[in-house]
Protein backbone atom coordinates (compact mmCIF):
# COMPACT_ATOMS: atom_id res chain seq x y z
CA UNK A 1 0.00 0.00 0.00
CA UNK A 2 1.14 3.58 -0.77
CA UNK A 3 0.55 6.72 2.16
CA UNK A 4 -0.62 9.96 1.09
CA UNK A 5 -3.51 12.68 1.64
CA UNK A 6 -6.12 14.97 0.39
CA UNK A 7 -4.94 18.34 -0.59
CA UNK A 8 -7.93 20.26 1.24
CA UNK A 9 -6.47 18.69 4.46
CA UNK A 10 -4.19 21.14 4.60
CA UNK A 11 -6.38 23.90 3.11
CA UNK A 12 -4.82 26.77 3.68
CA UNK A 13 -1.49 26.66 2.51
CA UNK A 14 0.02 27.70 -0.20
CA UNK A 15 0.42 24.80 -2.94
CA UNK A 16 4.38 25.19 -2.63
CA UNK A 17 3.99 24.81 0.90
CA UNK A 18 1.47 21.79 0.59
CA UNK A 19 4.08 19.67 -1.71
CA UNK A 20 6.40 20.56 0.54
CA UNK A 21 5.00 19.56 3.75
CA UNK A 22 3.81 16.20 1.96
CA UNK A 23 7.47 15.76 1.21
CA UNK A 24 8.66 16.29 4.60
CA UNK A 25 6.43 13.85 6.18
CA UNK A 26 7.12 11.14 3.72
CA UNK A 27 4.02 10.59 1.89
CA UNK A 28 3.87 9.13 -1.80
CA UNK A 29 1.34 11.30 -2.99
CA UNK A 30 -1.64 13.70 -2.86
CA UNK A 31 -5.24 13.50 -3.75
CA UNK A 32 -5.98 17.01 -5.35
CA UNK A 33 -9.60 18.44 -4.60
CA UNK A 34 -10.83 20.15 -7.84
CA UNK A 35 -14.40 21.52 -6.74
CA UNK A 36 -17.72 20.64 -6.16
CA UNK A 37 -18.03 21.21 -1.89
CA UNK A 38 -14.37 22.48 -2.05
CA UNK A 39 -13.09 25.79 -3.11
CA UNK A 40 -10.07 23.70 -4.24
CA UNK A 41 -7.57 26.27 -3.27
CA UNK A 42 -4.53 24.36 -5.01
CA UNK A 43 -6.39 23.60 -8.24
CA UNK A 44 -7.83 26.12 -11.11
CA UNK A 45 -10.37 23.94 -12.62
CA UNK A 46 -10.55 26.83 -15.58
CA UNK A 47 -7.13 26.80 -16.24
CA UNK A 48 -6.24 23.33 -16.13
CA UNK A 49 -8.83 22.27 -18.65
CA UNK A 50 -7.46 25.33 -21.29
CA UNK A 51 -4.19 25.32 -20.50
CA UNK A 52 -1.43 22.09 -21.28
CA UNK A 53 1.36 24.19 -19.68
CA UNK A 54 -0.35 24.20 -16.51
CA UNK A 55 -1.11 20.93 -16.58
CA UNK A 56 2.72 20.15 -17.29
CA UNK A 57 4.00 22.58 -14.66
CA UNK A 58 1.54 21.10 -12.10
CA UNK A 59 2.90 17.84 -12.92
CA UNK A 60 5.96 18.98 -12.47
CA UNK A 61 5.57 20.06 -8.78
CA UNK A 62 5.05 16.99 -7.72
CA UNK A 63 7.98 14.70 -9.70
CA UNK A 64 10.63 17.42 -8.80
CA UNK A 65 9.50 16.43 -5.18
CA UNK A 66 9.22 12.49 -5.55
CA UNK A 67 5.88 12.45 -5.35
CA UNK A 68 2.87 11.36 -7.36
CA UNK A 69 -0.80 12.32 -8.01
CA UNK A 70 -2.70 10.40 -6.34
CA UNK A 71 -6.14 10.83 -8.00
CA UNK A 72 -8.49 13.84 -8.92
CA UNK A 73 -11.37 14.34 -6.36
CA UNK A 74 -14.25 16.00 -7.12
CA UNK A 75 -16.75 15.99 -4.24
CA UNK A 76 -19.85 17.67 -4.75
CA UNK A 77 -23.42 16.44 -5.44
CA UNK A 78 -23.01 16.06 -9.49
CA UNK A 79 -27.31 15.30 -9.45
CA UNK A 80 -28.00 18.46 -7.51
CA UNK A 81 -31.07 19.65 -9.26
CA UNK A 82 -30.41 23.27 -9.50
CA UNK A 83 -26.64 23.73 -9.04
CA UNK A 84 -25.88 21.85 -12.83
CA UNK A 85 -22.14 22.91 -12.49
CA UNK A 86 -21.56 20.55 -9.80
CA UNK A 87 -21.74 17.95 -12.54
CA UNK A 88 -19.85 19.73 -15.14
CA UNK A 89 -17.13 19.77 -12.45
CA UNK A 90 -16.91 16.03 -12.55
CA UNK A 91 -17.06 15.76 -15.66
CA UNK A 92 -14.31 18.81 -16.08
CA UNK A 93 -12.83 16.85 -13.63
CA UNK A 94 -12.73 13.37 -15.93
CA UNK A 95 -11.77 15.19 -18.96
CA UNK A 96 -8.95 16.61 -17.23
CA UNK A 97 -7.43 13.34 -15.75
CA UNK A 98 -7.13 12.13 -19.09
CA UNK A 99 -4.98 14.35 -20.39
CA UNK A 100 -2.60 14.33 -17.38
CA UNK A 101 -2.25 10.66 -17.64
CA UNK A 102 -4.32 9.98 -14.12
CA UNK A 103 -6.42 6.98 -14.24
CA UNK A 104 -8.44 7.77 -10.85
CA UNK A 105 -11.11 9.89 -10.61
CA UNK A 106 -13.00 10.39 -6.52
CA UNK A 107 -16.89 11.52 -6.72
CA UNK A 108 -20.24 11.04 -5.24
CA UNK A 109 -22.57 9.23 -6.48
CA UNK A 110 -25.49 12.62 -6.26
CA UNK A 111 -28.34 12.96 -4.56
CA UNK A 112 -31.21 14.71 -7.02
CA UNK A 113 -34.61 15.54 -6.07
CA UNK A 114 -37.04 13.45 -4.91
CA UNK A 115 -39.43 14.11 -8.11
CA UNK A 116 -39.30 16.57 -11.50
CA UNK A 117 -39.65 19.59 -10.46
CA UNK A 118 -38.66 19.45 -6.77
CA UNK A 119 -35.55 22.04 -5.70
CA UNK A 120 -33.89 20.47 -3.26
CA UNK A 121 -31.66 16.88 -2.99
CA UNK A 122 -33.92 14.02 -1.34
CA UNK A 123 -31.70 11.47 0.73
CA UNK A 124 -34.05 8.60 1.71
CA UNK A 125 -32.84 6.66 4.51
CA UNK A 126 -36.30 4.57 5.93
CA UNK A 127 -39.15 2.47 3.38
CA UNK A 128 -42.26 4.42 5.06
CA UNK A 129 -43.97 5.99 4.17
CA UNK A 130 -44.53 4.18 1.06
CA UNK A 131 -43.78 7.46 -1.14
CA UNK A 132 -39.97 6.87 -0.05
CA UNK A 133 -40.34 3.52 -2.85
CA UNK A 134 -41.55 6.26 -5.18
CA UNK A 135 -38.58 8.87 -4.59
CA UNK A 136 -36.40 6.34 -4.70
CA UNK A 137 -37.44 4.91 -8.02
CA UNK A 138 -37.36 8.67 -9.71
CA UNK A 139 -33.80 8.93 -8.83
CA UNK A 140 -32.33 5.91 -9.74
CA UNK A 141 -34.31 5.07 -12.61
CA UNK A 142 -34.67 8.66 -14.49
CA UNK A 143 -31.46 10.51 -12.59
CA UNK A 144 -28.51 8.36 -11.41
CA UNK A 145 -28.37 5.71 -13.98
CA UNK A 146 -29.07 7.93 -17.08
CA UNK A 147 -26.36 10.23 -15.79
CA UNK A 148 -23.41 7.54 -14.59
CA UNK A 149 -24.23 5.50 -17.76
CA UNK A 150 -22.88 8.62 -19.91
CA UNK A 151 -20.22 9.55 -17.09
CA UNK A 152 -18.56 6.07 -17.86
CA UNK A 153 -18.47 6.59 -21.38
CA UNK A 154 -16.99 10.23 -21.24
CA UNK A 155 -14.20 8.31 -18.64
CA UNK A 156 -13.60 5.24 -20.78
CA UNK A 157 -13.13 7.93 -23.88
CA UNK A 158 -10.82 9.71 -21.78
CA UNK A 159 -8.79 7.32 -20.45
CA UNK A 160 -10.11 7.13 -16.93
CA UNK A 161 -10.10 3.56 -15.16
CA UNK A 162 -11.42 4.01 -12.34
CA UNK A 163 -14.33 6.08 -10.58
CA UNK A 164 -14.10 5.79 -7.09
CA UNK A 165 -17.62 6.73 -5.64
CA UNK A 166 -17.50 7.81 -1.28
CA UNK A 167 -19.88 5.93 0.15
CA UNK A 168 -21.30 9.19 1.73
CA UNK A 169 -24.45 10.48 3.46
CA UNK A 170 -26.48 12.17 1.74
CA UNK A 171 -25.89 10.11 -1.45
CA UNK A 172 -27.51 7.69 -3.60
CA UNK A 173 -24.51 5.69 -3.40
CA UNK A 174 -24.04 5.39 0.59
CA UNK A 175 -23.34 1.41 1.31
CA UNK A 176 -22.30 -1.97 -0.28
CA UNK A 177 -25.30 -2.67 -1.26
CA UNK A 178 -25.70 0.87 -3.19
CA UNK A 179 -22.54 0.63 -4.51
CA UNK A 180 -22.93 -2.39 -5.87
CA UNK A 181 -26.24 -1.97 -7.09
CA UNK A 182 -24.89 1.18 -9.31
CA UNK A 183 -21.97 -1.16 -10.47
CA UNK A 184 -23.96 -3.90 -11.58
CA UNK A 185 -25.73 -1.57 -13.77
CA UNK A 186 -22.94 0.44 -15.12
CA UNK A 187 -20.22 -1.49 -15.01
CA UNK A 188 -16.82 -1.91 -13.23
CA UNK A 189 -15.06 1.47 -14.06
CA UNK A 190 -17.18 2.90 -11.17
CA UNK A 191 -16.10 1.36 -7.53
CA UNK A 192 -15.42 2.32 -4.37
CA UNK A 193 -13.87 5.05 -2.17
CA UNK A 194 -13.49 3.43 0.88
CA UNK A 195 -13.88 5.93 3.69
CA UNK A 196 -14.97 4.27 7.23
CA UNK A 197 -15.56 7.39 8.84
CA UNK A 198 -19.06 7.78 7.03
CA UNK A 199 -19.89 4.18 7.75
CA UNK A 200 -19.09 4.46 11.39
CA UNK A 201 -21.85 6.71 11.60
CA UNK A 202 -24.15 5.55 9.51
CA UNK A 203 -23.44 2.17 11.68
CA UNK A 204 -22.13 -0.19 9.75
CA UNK A 205 -18.52 -1.94 10.07
CA UNK A 206 -16.04 -0.87 7.45
CA UNK A 207 -13.65 -4.15 8.17
CA UNK A 208 -16.78 -6.54 6.82
CA UNK A 209 -17.22 -3.51 4.75
CA UNK A 210 -13.80 -4.01 3.16
CA UNK A 211 -13.94 -8.16 2.14
CA UNK A 212 -17.96 -7.16 1.07
CA UNK A 213 -16.57 -4.75 -2.07
CA UNK A 214 -13.55 -7.07 -2.14
CA UNK A 215 -12.06 -5.92 -6.28
CA UNK A 216 -14.80 -3.15 -5.75
CA UNK A 217 -12.17 -1.21 -3.59
CA UNK A 218 -10.75 1.20 -5.55
CA UNK A 219 -9.51 3.94 -3.15
CA UNK A 220 -9.25 4.58 0.37
CA UNK A 221 -10.05 7.38 2.37
CA UNK A 222 -8.26 7.27 6.04
CA UNK A 223 -10.72 9.35 8.05
CA UNK A 224 -11.88 8.47 11.74
CA UNK A 225 -15.16 9.13 14.03
CA UNK A 226 -15.80 9.58 17.31
CA UNK A 227 -19.02 8.24 18.14
CA UNK A 228 -19.90 10.59 21.58
CA UNK A 229 -21.71 7.78 23.59
CA UNK A 230 -23.57 10.49 25.66
CA UNK A 231 -24.81 12.90 23.40
CA UNK A 232 -25.62 9.88 21.13
CA UNK A 233 -27.80 7.87 23.96
CA UNK A 234 -30.25 11.00 23.83
CA UNK A 235 -30.64 11.79 19.88
CA UNK A 236 -29.25 8.23 18.23
CA UNK A 237 -26.29 8.77 15.33
CA UNK A 238 -28.94 10.87 13.31
CA UNK A 239 -27.11 13.88 13.74
CA UNK A 240 -27.39 17.84 12.21
CA UNK A 241 -25.96 19.88 14.45
CA UNK A 242 -23.03 21.76 13.53
CA UNK A 243 -20.19 20.47 12.72
CA UNK A 244 -18.16 22.65 14.88
CA UNK A 245 -19.70 22.33 17.95
CA UNK A 246 -17.90 18.69 18.57
CA UNK A 247 -19.21 18.49 22.22
CA UNK A 248 -22.83 18.41 21.28
CA UNK A 249 -22.54 16.16 18.86
CA UNK A 250 -23.59 12.18 19.03
CA UNK A 251 -20.12 11.97 15.89
CA UNK A 252 -17.79 13.70 15.06
CA UNK A 253 -14.92 13.15 12.26
CA UNK A 254 -11.46 13.20 13.31
CA UNK A 255 -7.73 12.62 13.75
CA UNK A 256 -7.18 9.10 13.29
CA UNK A 257 -6.50 7.44 15.96
CA UNK A 258 -8.52 9.80 18.30
CA UNK A 259 -11.46 7.94 16.94
CA UNK A 260 -10.23 4.24 17.00
CA UNK A 261 -6.98 3.28 17.80
CA UNK A 262 -3.93 1.74 16.03
CA UNK A 263 -5.36 -1.74 16.68
CA UNK A 264 -8.31 -0.87 15.07
CA UNK A 265 -6.29 0.71 12.15
CA UNK A 266 -4.38 -1.99 11.67
CA UNK A 267 -7.20 -4.45 11.45
CA UNK A 268 -8.41 -2.50 8.75
CA UNK A 269 -5.28 -2.36 6.63
CA UNK A 270 -5.10 -6.12 7.01
CA UNK A 271 -8.74 -6.55 5.80
CA UNK A 272 -8.13 -4.49 3.03
CA UNK A 273 -5.37 -6.74 2.04
CA UNK A 274 -7.29 -9.50 2.47
CA UNK A 275 -9.86 -8.28 0.19
CA UNK A 276 -6.89 -8.06 -2.46
CA UNK A 277 -6.78 -4.05 -2.26
CA UNK A 278 -2.93 -2.81 -2.43
CA UNK A 279 -3.19 0.48 -3.44
CA UNK A 280 -3.61 4.22 -1.86
CA UNK A 281 -4.65 5.37 2.06
CA UNK A 282 -5.16 8.99 1.49
CA UNK A 283 -5.71 10.77 4.95
CA UNK A 284 -8.68 13.23 5.13
CA UNK A 285 -8.01 15.41 7.98
CA UNK A 286 -11.20 17.16 9.16
CA UNK A 287 -10.91 17.28 12.95
CA UNK A 288 -12.06 20.65 13.91
CA UNK A 289 -10.49 20.88 17.35
CA UNK A 290 -6.99 19.96 16.32
CA UNK A 291 -4.07 21.65 14.28
CA UNK A 292 -4.60 20.58 10.89
CA UNK A 293 -0.61 20.11 10.25
CA UNK A 294 -0.29 18.59 13.77
CA UNK A 295 -3.53 16.24 13.16
CA UNK A 296 -2.19 14.99 9.60
CA UNK A 297 1.32 14.06 11.08
CA UNK A 298 -0.01 12.34 13.59
CA UNK A 299 -2.28 10.07 11.47
CA UNK A 300 0.83 9.44 8.49
CA UNK A 301 2.48 8.16 12.39
CA UNK A 302 -0.18 5.91 13.11
CA UNK A 303 -0.87 4.84 9.17
CA UNK A 304 2.76 4.31 9.00
CA UNK A 305 2.96 1.95 11.70
CA UNK A 306 0.08 -0.55 10.68
CA UNK A 307 -0.17 -0.29 6.77
CA UNK A 308 1.64 -3.31 4.74
CA UNK A 309 4.20 -2.05 2.83
CA UNK A 310 6.35 -4.71 0.65
CA UNK A 311 4.51 -7.62 -1.24
CA UNK A 312 4.21 -10.93 0.37
CA UNK A 313 7.03 -13.22 -0.11
CA UNK A 314 6.33 -16.40 1.94
CA UNK A 315 5.56 -19.37 0.19
CA UNK A 316 5.68 -23.40 2.23
CA UNK A 317 8.65 -25.10 2.29
CA UNK A 318 8.59 -28.70 0.41
CA UNK A 319 8.49 -31.06 3.20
Amino acid sequence: MKLGFVSDSLGGMTFDGLLDSAARLGVSGVEVNTGGWSTAPHFDLKTMKASADARRAFTRAFETRGLEIIALNANGNPLHPTQPEQGECLKDTIRIAGEMGIKTVCSMSGLPAGRNGDLMPNWVVSSWPPETQEILRYQWEEKLLPFWTKIVVLAIDCGVERIALELHGNQCVYNVRSLLKLRAAVGPIVGANLDPSHLFWMGADPLVAAEALGEAVYHVHAKDTMLNAPVQATTSLLENGSLMDVPARSWSYITLGFGHGEEWWRQFCYRLKMAGYDGWLSIEHEDVLLNSLEGLEKSVALLKGVMPVAPSDFKPQAI
